[in-house]
């Protein structure tokens, strides 16, 4: 059995210091300190150059590792120089190794924290750049659908036909499942708050007006912005990473007009079928309630449907429904543009998009709210 680490000095001539090193030199047997050493440079004439016996070392490993390189620290303060041949061939390698790769002088420090003021200063230019570089991506884009306006813009119609069934067709199941359960929701809601006064006949309007006017399209909206645009800034964000839109520009083909302008012209064309399906599904949803709930008969149901919900109720969901198209696309399709080059990047332009899309929505129907009631519509 190895014995344990153990420490003895001889100074032959020559102001050198000679360690020998015995026994076993492992972290789990526990090696002595330094301080040892130090002890021995403390008295008597000064040392220039310590030398290391270890023929009697019978084990070792990180151990001895450490403790050379304290010593080594030590010595170098103290201009002392040191003879690493006694030493065992692994661990002078070892040494040597550690020698040839620089410390950083960095590691460890703590996070620097930025006081209260340049926080609002960074947060506003930050604001400000990313607002300037919003409204150049939609002029941009403005011009991509002029161009396709007068028949000028490059594109693949073969695109524009595949993002289509995939914005449309392929969004129906998610479209169909949440419109259905907010009316449901909605209808049952409000009938349990109008059987108190016997006006269940008004479920029908409150679950007409609410889904036609607001909750069909925001609900779409939210979905495709979930779905499609968190999709488009996957796609166009790893299309930045594969340096392909970098290879567009090369060709002198417009990213605009080759990437983001099928993708808008889709949502464009989709959303308005969309928030008219959701506003019938919905509806639907609302007349089981209603129905199911209460003593309104079928068409009952239908007809107060008919009487409360006017045209100009599903034209302003409608065209509401566009503009949200709109901005889903140009979200997902700006965050995808502003990429880092990188798969976590990726990952937060998705992310950024889908929240970038859902605020601008809500934003932009609450603006709508406030102008509608203005203008009496």
């Amino acid at each position: 059995m190895a014995s344990r680490a153990q420490l003895s000095f001889d100074r032959p001539e020559n102001h050198t210091l000679v360690v020998r090193i015995s026994g076993s030199w492992r972290v789990a047997d526990g090696v002595p300190g330094p301080s040892e050493i130090q002890a021995q440079l403390e008295p008597g004439p000064p040392i220039g150059r310590v030398q290391f016996d270890t023929q009697n070392l019978q084990a070792w490993d990180t151990g001895l590792l450490i403790f050379l390189r304290k010593l080594q620290d030590q010595f170098a303060n103290r201009q002392i120089e040191v003879d690493a041949s006694g030493l065992p061939d692994g661990a002078r390698r070892l040494l040597n190794l550690a020698a040839a790769v620089p410390e950083k002088k960095d590691t460890g420090k703590g996070v620097t924290r930025t006081s209260f003021l340049p926080m609002i200063g960074e947060e506003v230019i930050r604001a400000v750049v990313s607002t300037a570089e919003m409204v150049r991506f939609v002029g941009e884009a403005t011009i991509a659908m002029g161009a396709f306006l007068r028949g000028k813009a490059s594109y693949r119609r073969s695109d524009l036909m595949l993002i289509i069934e995939e914005c449309g067709a392929q969004a129906l199941p998610i479209v169909s499942l949440i419109s259905f359960l907010v009316g449901l929701i909605l209808a049952f809601v409000g009938a349990v708050q109008l059987l108190q006064f016997g006006a269940q006949i008004y479920v029908a309007n409150l679950v007409g007006i609410a889904m036609t006017r607001e909750l069909a399209g925001i609900m779409t909206g939210i979905i495709m912005a979930g779905r499609t645009g968190a999709a488009f800034a996957a796609q166009l964000g790893t299309m930045t990473v594969n340096e392909e839109i970098d290879a567009l520009k090369t060709l002198g083909v417009s990213p605009m007009e080759f990437l983001v302008l099928p993708r808008m012209l889709a949502l464009i064309l989709m959303m308005p079928l969309l928030c008219l399906y959701a506003d019938l599904v919905g509806i639907i949803g609302g007349l089981i309630v209603g129905v199911g709930m209460t003593d309104i008969t079928f068409a009952q149901y239908v007809n107060q449907t008919i009487e409360g919900v006017g045209l100009n109720h599903i034209v302003l969901g409608v065209v509401k429904s566009v503009f949200f198209g709109v901005l889903v696309a140009l979200s997902g399709c700006l965050r995808g543009m502003q990429s880092g080059r990188s798969a976590s990047a990726v990952g937060v332009a998705a992310t950024s998009a889908v929240v970038t899309a859902i605020v601008f929505i809500i934003v932009t129907d609450a603006v709508c709210a406030v102008v509608t009631n203005i203008i009496g519509v």
